[in-house]
C-alpha cells in the first residue's frame, strides 16, 4: 500500500459537479412528473446544449487550442459566450491544459487527463483533485494571451460564467413563461450533459473504437462517440493530424463542427481552414496496414497456412512498392517547390505536376484494396 497521500480536493469543482448532477438526476425528473416542461423548455435546452458544445469543439478546440483556422471577430464572441456557458474553464485554461494533452499524451507524470490513469482520472476524476499534471502552465498558449477578448474572458471568467449559466435561461423562462422549468433544463440538465460529452472525448475516445491511424497513443476512432461528441470521436486521427480543421476526414463521417466551420467559409465568416494533404493520410493508413499484415504473419506458426509464402512475398512486393511510391511523392514534390521558389512555374507545369501527385495517390489507394484483402487471407 502506497504511503504517498492523495493530493487535495478542489472543493469548489467536487460541490459543482456533485449539486448539479443531483439537480439533473433527482430535480428534473420530479419536475416533470409534477408540473411538465413545454415545448419551449425542451427547445431552448437543445439549442443552448448544441450552442455550448459547438463552442467548445469548434472553438475551444479546433479554433484556439489548435489553430486550425481563423474565424471573424463576431463567431469568436460567440465561441466565448457559449464556452463560457459551457462551464469548463476559460479558454486560456482550457487550451493550454489541451496543449499539454497532446504534446505528452499518455504520459502519467504530465499528461493532464491521462487515459492510462483509468477511465475515472481521464472523464473527471483530474479535475476534482490538485494533481501535479493538471496544474496550469500558461507558457504553451502565447499566441492566446495576445488576444483581447481572450484576455477579458480569463480575466472575467467567474462573473461571467455565473451570468451566462443562470441570466441566459432565466431570461428565456422569463420569455416563454416558465421560470423554473427553464432553469432546469436549460441550466441544470443542459450544463450536465454538456460536461460528460465533452469528458468522454478524454476517457472514452482513449478507450473504445479503432485505431486506423496510429498505434503511438491511445486515441480512438469511433463513430457512435462521434455523434454525441459533435465529430469528437474520430480522435485517433486527430491525434496524428491536430492541426486540421476536420476529424471525421470522410465526407460520410458525422462531424457536424467540420460542416459548421465550412459553411461559415461560403460567408467570409472563416477562413484559412488547414486540410492534412491526402497522400499524408494515405501513407499512415498503408503504414497501420503493413505493420497489422506483418504481425499476423510473425504469429502464424509454420505449416499452418497453406499459402504462407506467397502471402509473405505480395506483402514484401507491396511494401516496396509502398516505398516507390513514397520516394515519387518526395521527389515530385520537390521539384515543384524548387520551380516555385523559382517563380518559374506556368499553369501547363503545375497541372503536369498535380496530375503526378493525383497518380501517386492513386496508386496508394489502389494498395489500401489490395492490402485489405491480403488482410483477410491472413484472418
Amino acid at each position: 500500500m502506497s504511503d504517498t497521500p492523495a493530493a487535495p480536493l478542489i472543493w469548489t469543482n467536487v460541490l459543482m459537479f456533485v449539486l448539479t448532477a443531483l439537480i439533473a438526476l433527482i430535480g428534473v425528473p420530479w419536475y416533470g412528473l409534477v408540473h411538465g416542461f413545454s415545448a419551449a423548455d425542451w427547445a431552448v435546452a437543445v439549442l443552448f446544449t448544441g450552442a455550448n458544445g459547438m463552442a467548445i469543439t469548434a472553438g475551444y478546440h479546433r479554433l484556439w487550442a489548435h489553430r486550425s483556422y481563423d474565424a471573424h471577430w463576431s463567431v469568436r464572441l460567440l465561441y466565448l459566450l457559449f464556452g463560457t456557458m459551457s462551464l469548463q474553464n476559460s479558454a486560456f485554461a482550457w487550451c493550454s491544459g489541451h496543449r499539454a494533452h497532446h504534446l505528452h499524451v499518455d504520459d502519467d507524470a504530465r499528461d493532464p487527463y491521462s487515459a492510462r490513469r483509468g477511465f475515472w482520472f481521464s472523464h473527471i476524476g483530474w479535475m476534482l483533485r490538485e494533481y501535479p499534471s493538471g496544474k496550469p502552465d500558461f507558457a504553451n498558449i502565447p499566441d492566446l494571451r495576445r488576444d483581447p477578448l481572450l484576455v477579458f474572458q480569463h480575466r472575467y471568467y467567474v462573473p461571467l460564467a455565473l451570468a451566462t449559466n443562470f441570466g441566459l435561461p432565466l431570461l428565456a423562462g422569463l420569455l416563454f413563461g416558465d421560470v423554473w422549468g427553464m432553469l432546469l433544463l436549460a441550466g441544470f440538465l443542459r450544463l450536465v450533459w454538456s460536461h460528460h460529452v465533452t469528458f468522454f472525448i478524454n476517457s472514452l475516445a482513449h478507450m473504445w473504437g479503432r485505431q486506423p491511424y496510429t498505434e503511438d497513443n491511445t486515441a480512438r476512432d469511433n463513430g457512435l462517440l462521434a455523434v454525441v461528441t459533435y465529430g469528437e470521436g474520430y480522435h485517433n486521427f486527430h491525434h496524428l493530424f491536430a492541426h486540421d480543421y476536420r476529424n471525421g476526414v470522410r465526407w460520410w463521417q458525422w462531424d457536424p463542427t467540420k460542416w459548421l466551420i465550412a459553411a461559415l467559409s461560403l460567408f467570409g465568416l472563416t477562413r484559412r481552414l488547414k486540410r492534412t494533404p491526402a497522400f499524408q493520410i494515405q501513407r499512415a493508413l498503408l503504414a497501420m496496414q503493413f505493420s497489422r499484415a506483418k504481425a499476423r504473419l510473425a504469429h502464424l506458426p509454420a505449416g499452418t497456412h497453406s499459402h504462407l509464402e506467397p502471402l509473405r512475398a505480395r506483402l514484401a512486393h507491396e511494401y516496396e512498392s509502398f516505398l516507390a511510391a513514397l520516394a515519387d511523392w518526395a521527389r515530385v514534390k520537390e521539384e515543384w517547390l524548387a520551380e516555385k521558389k523559382r517563380a518559374v512555374l506556368d499553369k501547363w507545369r503545375q497541372s503536369d505536376l498535380q496530375g503526378r501527385l493525383r497518380d501517386i495517390e492513386r496508386r496508394l489507394s489502389l494498395q489500401r484494396r489490395r492490402l485489405r484483402l491480403l488482410q483477410a487471407q491472413l484472418a
